[in-house]
């Protein structure tokens, strides 16, 4: 992911509602959102070339999403893919406290990531480059390829709109993929400098990113409900930004006793 949002006990009706669009080179091979084999059952898209993905959630309620922090400096020879740290966790039972202290001693091993990850009760952060790890309090927050929260504009922006939805009594699902589908730019005196140049800094600067090379692919929501409901809805993108498919899902967490508290 490249731009996340989620509201972690900020509705009435939802623990969680996490909305964001991943955005990746076009010439790179993925699979859309579909329940991989194995157990336990994990919903998520794909990323053929490295096997991993970016975001998946399970039947337990377990979740991840990441995004790759923006650093001109080379990932470590031999990288591993970061893709692997969601399935990981969602199909393991390490508690995310246990697993993300566990991380933190191989993190640099890695290039820069961040690292959301959830359970039935609490959802943690964790930037690899501070070495931060922090449960997140009640509200809004939002992610983009910086450390959590930074006022990046188009980070600002998708946050007030998902905030300005919790305020409706069941937040309207076209209207979030509307706030992600956002292609305006920001103004040259509100963009970051993050070593990739005036060009690169403007297009990136949009929440919906369409260039030839390099775009947003795909655009996510979930909303979990307090009773365990789930919606899973994830719209795909061509290299035009046009919408060339739209995959939902719904079903319902499962008990499950089996997560360590270690």
């Amino acid at each position: 992911m490249c731009l996340l949002v989620f509201a972690v006990n900020a509705h009435p009706r939802y623990r969680l509602i996490l909305a964001g669009n991943r955005d990746e080179f076009h010439d790179r091979a993925t699979e859309a959102a579909r329940w991989w084999s194995g157990e336990p059952a994990m919903l998520a898209g794909r990323d053929i070339e490295a096997g991993g993905t970016w975001l998946g959630i399970d039947d337990r309620g377990r979740f991840g999403a990441i995004t790759n922090i923006r650093d001109v400096t080379p990932a470590p020879p031999g990288a591993p893919s970061r893709g692997e740290l969601i399935t990981q966790f969602i199909r393991g039972g390490a508690a995310a406290t246990h697993y993300l202290d566990t991380l933190r001693a191989r993190a640099q091993n890695f290039a820069g990531f961040n690292l959301v990850l959830g359970d039935k009760k609490d959802v943690h952060f964790f930037n690899s480059r501070s070495g931060r790890c922090a449960m997140l309090s009640a509200g809004v927050h939002g992610l983009s390829n910086d450390a959590l929260d930074t006022p990046w504009p188009k980070v600002i922006k998708a946050t007030a709109g998902v905030r300005r939805l919790l305020e409706l009594d069941e937040p309207d699902e076209a209207a979030m993929f509307d706030i992600f589908a956002d292609r305006e730019m920001a103004a040259d005196a509100d963009l970051p400098d993050t070593g990739v140049g005036l060009e690169y800094e403007r297009m990136l600067s949009a929440c919906f990113i369409v260039s030839p090379r390099y775009g947003t692919r795909s655009t996510t929501v979930i909303k979990v409900a307090h009773d365990g409901q789930i919606r899973f809805c994830e719209r795909h993108f061509d290299v035009d930004g046009e919408m060339s498919g739209q995959r939902d899902f719904e079903f319902v967490t499962i008990s499950d006793d089996s997560e360590q508290t270690a």
